[in-house]
């Protein structure tokens, strides 16, 4: 079997076999397949597609080219989440305890974030003394013992996904759906979870800028988990806005705080509470998702939720005095209040916009590598079908370079449309795909 022949088979629109694929895998990660030779077949099948047995076949292969955990040992059933990215996307930090104090084993490895997609490892950082370096030993024991854990990305879970994800950063080819689909899809199947909820976010703020793009990645990756014995499900959100009020690290820990007290902005309780049903009905936990969710609410409202996140926080490090006194999270020195100009309805909030302004504070990375600041970040007052009068809050800035402030409050000011006519409130939650 030669590389050259799978490539041009590729190129041709046929169909790859189990074995080709795996050929092509394996080699790649072992180096026996060079660069340019992985970027032609890349670019391939970003053109030419895969039917769902090659990209299922793809996934598996990606998920064995290293270590799998199998969890079965610590609990017959665990449950694992996946977002696709987003603008102000904390919700590991209340799914997670939220699903586990309910029996549910959530075991979880998460990435930092890069672009304007803030990454749940980086918030979690932002709490003094948290350990994401975990090893294979520790995260299991952590599982086992707290039923929750979360942790950087293993190098040896699927280590091809890392290898064929920065090849495919620099050459054109990360848009293709199969790919996309295989490297989220192989690191969970690789990780051991039972049932996987998959948060795709679709809008300006998102990777997927249409409900097409999105229906069609979020219906491969599901018949993907399906065809490797996996329960997946996949809700299909809204990020044309940003999601919640928090926009940088330690502001979304304190909003995750709140939304554990019961508090926090409506729409990210709402979306917290679908991810997390899904995940219990699921598992089998309750008959519909309404039902999971009228059990989550309760959760979050007498503090079950709220006990399980110190547990788990603490187990790894954290801070708990941190925790229970939000305001000693990294905190910036400068804080600014930008009023609206005008008296009208808000007709958008543009969700990249706001997210690259957090970005350009210093809240994220422009690169792999980056140094970021925890404390910086944007509050958004309103919400899309607001209606304020002028001089009120829109935003508030949290900054530590006057400079920077100042871009920042340009930008903001240019991210938000208006109307003179009411603006009827989207739809949070687009589409539920099983």
């Amino acid at each position: 079997m030669r590389a050259v022949d799978i490539i041009a088979k590729k190129r041709d629109g046929q169909e790859l076999t189990s074995d080709e694929l795996k050929f092509f895998v394996e080699g790649y990660t072992k180096g026996d397949i060079p660069d340019y030779q992985a970027s032609a077949w890349c670019m391939a099948v970003l053109l030419k597609g895969m039917t769902e047995a090659e990209a299922t076949a793809y996934t598996l292969h990606m998920a064995h080219s290293g270590d799998t955990l199998d969890l079965h040992h610590i609990a017959p059933f665990v449950v694992d989440k996946h977002s696709t990215g987003g603008v102000g996307d904390k919700t590991t930090l209340v799914v997670a305890p939220l699903v586990a104090c309910h029996g549910l084993p959530v075991g979880k490895m998460s990435g930092r974030g890069l672009g304007f997609s803030g990454g749940t490892v980086d918030k979690l950082e932002s709490i003094r003394g948290f350990n994401v370096s975990l090893t294979t030993e520790q995260f299991m024991a952590m599982l086992a013992q707290h039923g929750i854990v979360v942790s950087g990305q293993s190098a040896d879970l699927a280590p091809a996904d890392g290898k064929f994800y920065a090849l495919r950063d620099v050459t054109a080819t990360v848009e293709s759906l199969p790919l996309i689909a295989g490297s989220i899809m192989s690191k969970k199947i690789a990780a051991g979870a039972d049932a996987i909820v998959l948060d795709v976010k679709v809008g300006r703020g998102a990777f997927m800028r249409t409900l097409e793009e999105a229906e069609a990645l979020a219906h491969l990756m599901v018949k993907i988990g399906q065809g490797v014995g996996r329960k997946v499900a996949a809700v299909l959100s809204d990020m044309n806005q940003p999601l919640g009020a928090a926009v940088g690290n330690a502001l979304e820990v304190r909003e995750a705080i709140e939304t554990l007290h019961g508090d926090g902005p409506p729409d990210f309780r709402e979306h917290c509470l679908t991810i997390g049903g899904k995940m219990v009905e699921l598992a089998g936990k309750a008959g519909n998702l309404e039902a999971a969710k009228q059990l989550l609410a309760t959760s979050l409202d007498n503090g079950q939720a709220w006990e399980k996140f110190v547990e788990w926080i603490v187990a790894q490090g954290g801070d708990k005095n941190q925790l229970e006194n939000p305001d000693q999270l990294p905190t910036a020195s400068i804080v600014e209040t930008v009023n609206a100009p005008q008296s009208d309805y808000i007709a958008g909030i543009d969700a990249a916009e706001v997210g690259k302004t957090g970005v350009e504070l210093g809240g994220g990375r422009q690169k792999k590598g980056d140094p970021i600041d925890y404390s910086v970040g944007i509050i958004c007052h309103a919400k899309v079908g607001s209606q304020l009068t002028a001089g009120t809050p829109l935003f508030t800035i949290h900054a530590n370079d006057r400079n920077k402030l100042d871009t920042a409050r340009q930008r903001l000011l240019e991210a938000v449309t208006w109307n003179a006519s009411p603006v009827p409130t989207p739809p949070h939650t687009l589409k539920i795909i099983e």
